[in-house]
């Protein structure tokens, strides 16, 4: 369900927001060069890959700039009403 936004940092813009969809690829890398070695899936990582656990999105604010999770222009939308 949609929820107001309200930024945390600027405290004015509540209208213009960029929406950041986050797209995760796993991989390993040669250490020596930088180069992708393997894509790796998310049901099959090795021991040792841990699996990220971040936001789906982050937004920012389209007036200041600031990035941060969803959550946070939220929450600052739910406390200055």
């Amino acid at each position: 369900m949609p929820a107001p936004y309200l930024c945390p940092n600027c405290k004015t813009n509540r209208s213009r927001f960029n929406i950041i969809e986050q797209h995760v690829k796993s991989v390993k890398l040669n250490p020596q060069t930088g180069d992708i070695v393997e894509e790796l899936e998310q049901g099959t990582l090795d021991p040792f890959h841990v699996a990220y656990k971040g936001p789906e999105y982050r937004i920012q604010c389209g007036v200041c700039g600031l990035i941060e999770d969803e959550l946070s222009f939220i929450k600052r939308a739910q406390l200055n009403q």
